[in-house]
């Protein structure tokens, strides 16, 4: 066969080739000739063959035939075939292959050869993919090698034994007694790998961190990094002016790792960092490289308040610097350091506020979290206004972090009620959409809360939406609040500014155009038509107009406009005598809760259990007329009389009805009846749906009571046990009506205290006859784990004689029995 081409001018062919196609055919080419020389055992060429092959494989060629023939070269006598041979097993072979330990006896021969250079192939060669199998077998070859005087090989050992150590921890004991000697070696080499010998030994041994501690192994490197700062110029070490760079940085890390929780070893290195921060060049990149690693390590250890304040001027100092990678790093290591060095890296603020106008996004970025990290009660004003300025000429990829960065300290921080509002519509302007969807909810719990800002906080949001609609955020505050105090607008009565001259017309022609304008989402459509509902009862002249602008969405195709305007529509026709209270001015929400009592307010044919608890509900309306009745029927002692009311063909539910109004709701006039929805029940309310007997025999024994007997109508208690569940109390009533006209539409609603839980379902019927011709009965499932007196609050709602009816009281007198 004709001799093989060289490398050399395979090279100069592959780059001849035009196209992709043209390199492959090449390849292709040479790669069957390869093969052909292969099958022929050619000794002659085969090392010239295994070069090619390894040029193909980097430029992205299959080239794993030549696996065997790298061994065939390992074994070679050559120095030159061996050369290529372990190249090749380093970049063809790894572990997952069986092939490399057929390598390990060629390693062992060869790290115990009489040539440095065979030995040092060997090693890079384990150190680079020597399984966890080949580590074992090998590790005591290593181990005799990194103790030999011979500072070539010790160098190489000395990374070798960091390989063996990753693949089999158990095995780091052995090279402890030869790591004694490593550090007192002259040569830069063998330090340098023994620096990071000695470093992966403590990053993954606490015993051996435990043990360099105890054998004084920081004063070695103090020694070695004082020698590399004062030593004179020494051009086999030198980079920039700086003696070994490399090796300061490497030993800089150990000592780090050294000083890490440990006080004495801190003390030891105080000094020399010291000398380090001071007497390193900052005018090349490798002399802040060596303040980074130097930064670090003070930061990380034990160390001085003088030196840490050192360190972090250091790092003001490269805020300064030209080069983009070295301002990033001092951002994101000023951010790392900012909680425990406050006040340090406060000197730096208006360095790290420029940083904000830095053309690169990562700089901006960590300059903008590090601008927040820095802010507190002293500063916010400064830094708000500089925050803002940077709000509103980011990428919109800041906006929205940058927004809820403000959001959250402004709410820490800020100085007054009205410097919070103020800042954040600034942002609500400013971001537009891109703020988050809590930003709403909370701004609006903020207005809420500022009662003597009301006046201007609409005032303030009226202008800001005037013909401008595209920030969705801001326009659905406006609307809420315009909806929630639109009479404080109209009526001028803002002392913070000069108030403005508005009418109710005006106010409703922005709602309106929000509610048709294109930019309106359908969330901020919801918004508008809400507030345009509470307007009709804070205006006075545009009742009509309120009502006719809420009977066109009736038909809206958008659900949630159209279930707003039917539900609102109901409230008119059929609820009128209640909007003003459910329509009144939300109370102030408070954070913080507290443990207070509870109730479980139910519906006929309908399960609501609405336990209020610590917070008021989303609907926060808490009136002293009807809805205080029928939100809050625990409160007060002394039994309210009947209140008659204009009449109506359907009178107010649960208190949670309001809700639910299409249940019988029908928009042609005709009265229409439908079963509400509903509500999973909790597990212990469901055991009337077993087909086992549901009550306990020995309850016959409870004594009924008379719970309610006024006006003609009575109601009357009677007791059962259940018998799947002793806590369980099953109250029957009896609703009876002694004169003689019919009770209709009659509703029963019944509270308790937090401490029980009640059910109360479906009644027979919504009519009481006359002359005690007949009784509605319903039943009330009331679980009493904690076996208390039971007392219960009722509510009483009924048509009598064409007046709408209602009455409360209070049950207190249940016998023993029920609730024992």
């Amino acid at each position: 066969m004709p001799a093989p081409i060289r490398l050399r001018e395979l090279i100069r062919t592959i780059r001849t080739a035009r196209t992709q196609a043209e390199e492959r055919e090449m390849i292709q080419k040479e790669c069957a000739a390869i093969r052909s020389s292969f099958r022929e055992e050619d000794n002659t060429y085969r090392c010239r063959n295994v070069a090619k092959l390894l040029y193909m494989h980097m430029l992205g060629y299959p080239a794993h035939f030549g696996q065997l023939e790298c061994l065939k070269l390992i074994a070679s006598q050559k120095f030159t075939d061996k050369r290529i041979g372990y190249l090749g097993a380093m970049l063809l072979l790894d572990e997952r292959q069986d092939v490399h330990l057929l390598m390990t006896n060629c390693i062992k021969n060869d790290l115990n050869h009489s040539t440095q250079y065979v030995q040092g192939l060997a090693l890079c060669t384990l150190g680079c993919m020597g399984s966890s199998e080949m580590c074992r077998d090998l590790a005591g070859e290593v181990e005799k090698l990194l103790k030999t005087s011979n500072s070539y090989l010790r160098k190489k050992a000395a990374l070798c034994a960091v390989h063996v150590i990753r693949k089999v921890p158990e095995l780091m004991e052995m090279f402890l007694p030869a790591t004694k000697n490593l550090l007192n070696e002259k040569n830069h080499g063998v330090l340098h790998t023994s620096v990071v010998l000695l470093t992966e030994m403590c990053e993954r041994s606490p015993d051996m961190l435990a043990h360099f501690r105890k054998v004084s192994l920081v004063p070695q490197l103090v020694r070695i990094l004082k020698n590399l700062i004062m030593s004179g110029y020494s051009p086999e070490h030198d980079v920039s002016g700086i003696s070994d760079p490399f090796l300061q940085v490497r030993i800089l890390r150990l000592l780090r790792i050294l000083g890490r929780n440990d006080d004495d070893s801190s003390e030891a290195m105080n000094d020399i960092l010291a000398q380090v921060a001071t007497n390193t060049e900052t005018s090349k990149n490798v002399g802040n490289a060596i303040l980074y690693e130097t930064v670090l390590t003070i930061m990380d250890i034990k160390s001085e308040s003088g030196l840490r304040v050192l360190a972090i001027n250091i790092l003001g100092r490269f805020l300064l610097n030209n080069d983009k990678n070295i301002r990033y790093v001092a951002l994101t290591s000023l951010l790392k350091t900012v909680q425990t060095d406050h006040n340090a890296v406060q000197r730096h603020r208006s360095t790290i506020v420029d940083c904000l106008k830095d053309l690169d996004v990562s700089i901006k970025r960590r300059a903008m979290e590090l601008s927040f990290a820095l802010v507190n009660g002293n500063n916010v004003r400064g830094m708000m206004k500089e925050l803002l300025y940077f709000l509103d000429s980011c990428e919109p990829e800041f906006k929205a972090d940058c927004a809820s960065g403000i959001f959250l300290a402004a709410e820490k921080y800020a100085p007054s009620k009205r410097w919070h509002i103020d800042t954040i519509m600034r942002v609500l302007t400013t971001a537009g959409s891109y703020v988050r969807d809590d930003a709403v909810p909370n701004l609006i719990q903020l207005i809420t809360n500022s009662v003597e800002m009301h006046a201007y906080t609409v005032q303030r949001l009226y202008k800001a939406i005037l013909g401008d609609y595209s920030q969705q955020p801001l326009v659905q505050v406006a609307s809420w609040c315009i909806g929630e105090y639109g009479d404080l607008l109209v009526s001028g009565q803002c002392e913070e500014e000069e108030p403005i001259q508005v009418t109710e017309d005006e106010v409703l022609d922005i709602l309106e155009s929000v509610l048709i304008s294109n930019m309106s989402a359908s969330v901020t459509r919801g918004y508008a038509l809400t507030a345009i509902m509470k307007l009709s009862t804070r205006f006075t002249c545009t009742v009509n107009r309120i009502k006719k602008v809420v009977s066109i969405y009736g038909s809206s195709i958008d659900v949630e406009l159209q279930q707003r305007a039917v539900e609102y529509n109901a409230l008119f026709k059929k609820y009128d005598h209640m909007r003003p209270a459910l329509l009144e001015r939300m109370p102030v929400m408070e954070k913080v809760t507290t443990n207070g009592p509870a109730e479980i307010v139910q519906t006929n044919g309908e399960t609501e259990a609405a336990v209020l608890e610590t917070k008021p509900p989303p609907s926060g309306l808490q009136p002293a007329n009807q809805a205080n009745d029928l939100l809050d029927l625990l409160g007060g002692s002394d039994i309210t009389p009947v209140i008659p009311t204009a009449p109506t063909t359907k009178p107010a539910s649960a208190g949670g009805e309001l809700l639910d109004l299409l249940g019988d709701l029908n928009l042609t006039g005709s009265p229409v009846s439908a079963p509400a929805p509903q509500i999973a029940q909790p597990p212990f309310l469901l055991d009337g749906l077993t087909s086992r007997p549901l009550f306990n025999d020995i309850a016959a024994g409870i004594p009924s009571i008379t719970a309610y007997n006024k006006n003609g109508l009575k109601i009357d208690f009677t007791f059962e046990r259940s018998n799947t569940n002793p806590s369980v109390t099953v109250i029957t009533i009896q609703a009876s009506n002694s004169t003689e006209l019919d009770m209709t539409d009659f509703v029963f609603q019944a509270a308790v205290p937090k401490t029980f839980q009640l059910q109360l379902l479906s009644p027979s019927s919504s009519v009481i006859p006359a002359f005690n011709s007949g009784t509605i009965t319903q039943v009330i499932k009331v679980l009493n784990p904690q076996k208390q007196q039971l007392r219960m609050r009722i509510k009483l709602t009924y048509n009598h004689k064409g007046s709408a009816m209602q009455d409360l009281a209070e049950v207190n007198n249940f016998p023993p029995q029920s609730w024992q």
